[in-house]
């Protein structure tokens, strides 16, 4: 007798619907990556939190002592951390409008033909491919009171009697490192400036010649909304960079002379790092971050209703 069973052809199993894959597929691909940012930035900034929280120095490694907002109120009450948070206010509201400035005006130069054009678009972009450690050991050389190009420039043009010590001096040290930063991150704006540009279409600058619209007409109508997103997304981009930028400052002056170079992200690096306070230091980083997120969101509010 033969087994029915045998001959009966296996089941086929149920294919997956392509609508399901098509909809799994995208998470299945980023979920790697979402990962990695939770695990090395998420987490950080989960753990950083908590520890502001805590009374934890590495002097007493097994001390770690829940105080609340302590670390905050004495933070608010440091007469260092104001000074801090004013010098991160001046150094975000100069450095960004003189590398938007100078980067705008680079742009608008490399747009136009001339020879070797190619060439200086390449070397422009110098300053933002150097590390930041040869680029503050450089600008530290170029300031130097003894041997220093900077001074030896301005006393030989007479616009100086005597060598100045920019980086020792309370009076001009941030004005110089300030210097040192826009001369670094200006190429940045110069690239976006740059691709907005090309982007706009030759046809509108012939049509609007041919209607008799002046140069700057030409820049306030067409170049300007032309390249406004770009701008907008540029400035963003370096305000949060620039904000939590202090490897610069801490190469050059270390935050000297006195506390005439601090910055709020110096501050916290200075107590977590040197004096290895980490409770303390991940208040003053966390007040920051809180601070920072407000400017961003001012910022996004004010150009998504200026774009209306």
């Amino acid at each position: 007798m033969t087994d029915l069973s045998l001959s009966r052809p296996a089941p086929a199993e149920a294919p997956v619907p392509r609508a399901l894959a098509r909809r799994v597929l995208p998470y299945a691909m980023l979920s790697p990556a979402v990962l990695v940012t939770l695990a090395i930035v998420f987490l950080p900034m989960v753990q950083t939190a908590w520890m502001s929280l805590h009374d934890y120095v590495l002097f007493r490694p097994n001390d770690f002592t829940w105080v609340g907002l302590k670390n905050f109120r004495a933070a608010l009450a440091d007469e260092v951390f104001w000074i801090s948070l004013g010098h991160t206010a001046i150094w975000m509201a100069v450095t960004i409008p003189a590398q938007l400035l100078l980067g705008l005006v680079t742009a608008m130069l490399l747009n136009q033909p001339f020879p070797w054009r190619g060439l200086a678009r390449a070397l422009i972009i110098i300053p933002w491919a150097l590390p930041s450690v040869v680029i503050a050991l450089m600008w530290v050389w170029i300031y130097d009171s003894n041997y220093g190009i900077a001074n030896e420039f301005l006393l030989r043009f007479g616009l100086i009697r005597q060598a100045i010590p920019w980086l020792a001096d309370p009076s001009t040290a941030l004005g110089a490192i300030i210097l040192t930063l826009t001369w670094q991150g200006f190429p940045f704006f110069a690239v976006m400036i740059l691709a907005g540009l090309q982007s706009i279409p030759k046809s509108y600058y012939e049509a609007a010649s041919i209607d008799g619209a002046s140069a700057w007409n030409q820049f306030r109508h067409i170049t300007l909304p032309g390249i406004s997103g770009v701008i907008m997304t540029a400035v963003l981009l370096r305000l949060i960079w620039v904000a939590n930028s202090f490897d610069v400052i801490f190469v050059m002056t270390g935050g000297g002379p006195g506390y005439a170079t601090y910055t709020l992200p110096l501050y916290a690096f200075v107590k977590a790092r040197t004096n290895l306070d980490f409770g303390y230091g991940s208040a003053i980083a966390v007040l920051f971050t809180l601070c920072l997120m407000g400017v961003v969101v001012f910022y996004l509010r004010r150009s998504l209703k200026g774009a209306e």
